[in-house]
């Protein structure tokens, strides 16, 4: 059970749940496949024979105890990694071999488990960068900074789709760690990324800004028409927001499902979960 972090639920246990029936709706096509992954570092196995549909609109969150090989799975859909063996399919095409950098032109946009912002600059100068940086000729020293109207309307829209809009002007070092956390999203959506790929996006926040940061991300997906993969260590958050979920053990696929399929799985009960959301669910049955 390493790993996971057990906080008060976000809301009702019984409310938590995904019904089955709507995760299968979402499940009718796929924007990003992986086939038969594998991974090895030396005579390490981190990822042995992994295989995932990821559908279009989705939240699909990858979770298990640490060292179960999640991270290095994440980094080899993102690119970060190349695998060993094994593919990975975008829109269907096959991207297992494209840098990282020419994957976000594809409509993929990650996040990482540290916040990578400019501190010192604002809100809107972090963003209005990130959509410079889309286009080289952008970058012309000589303009003036007011010039780039089109790039600071972009950013506001996605300022305030993240609701950031307030402190738009404001350095981005005064902001709370959840506050940079929505920052990073900004950052990533300027670009309009179809998927998105967020590493642990709840790490080191303080249990009060969760919910409104998994509000924010679902707020993004639904509007946006975004898919999420999510690699999470909060349960309460991973049962809240997912409509699939992945368990990995020891490098391999231990299970996959719906949130409620997930918590009802005796094997991912004693490897991960410990029983916490068993009597959750039998709750939602009998109702």
């Amino acid at each position: 059970m390493s790993g996971a972090v057990f906080e008060p639920p976000l809301r009702n246990p019984k409310d938590i749940f995904i019904s089955d029936q709507d995760c299968r709706s979402f499940m009718t096509n796929v924007i990003l496949q992986a086939r038969n992954l594998r991974k090895e570092f030396g005579g390490l196995v981190a990822v042995d024979d992994v295989s995932l549909d990821v559908a279009p609109g989705t939240v699909h969150s990858i979770i298990g105890p640490n060292g179960a090989g999640k991270t290095t799975l994440f980094n080899l859909l993102t690119g970060q990694y190349k695998p060993t063996r094994g593919q990975v399919f975008f829109k269907g095409q096959d991207i297992t071999h494209v840098a990282l950098h020419r994957r976000a032109h594809l409509g993929m946009g990650r996040s990482f488990q540290i916040t990578n912002i400019f501190p010192n600059l604002t809100v809107l100068e972090n963003v209005r960068l990130a959509a410079q940086a889309l286009n080289r000729s952008q970058f012309n020293f000589f303009r003036r900074a007011d010039s780039f109207k089109d790039l600071v309307t972009r950013a506001y829209e996605v300022i305030e789709l993240v609701g950031l809009r307030e402190l738009a002007l404001s350095p981005a070092t005064v902001l709370p760690h959840g506050g940079k956390r929505k920052l990073e999203l900004a950052i990533l959506l300027v670009a309009d990324p179809e998927l998105l790929l967020l590493d642990e996006p709840t790490a080191g926040m303080a249990s009060e800004q969760v919910p409104e940061l998994i509000k924010t991300i679902d707020t993004i997906r639904q509007k946006g028409n975004k898919t999420v993969i999510l690699v999470e260590h909060n349960m309460n958050v991973v049962m809240n927001i997912s409509h699939r979920i992945t368990v990995m053990n020891l490098g391999k696929l231990l299970a996959e499902g719906s949130p409620a399929e997930i918590s009802a799985d005796k094997t991912v009960q004693n490897v991960y979960l410990g029983g916490l959301y068993g009597d959750a669910i039998e709750g939602t049955r009998h109702e």
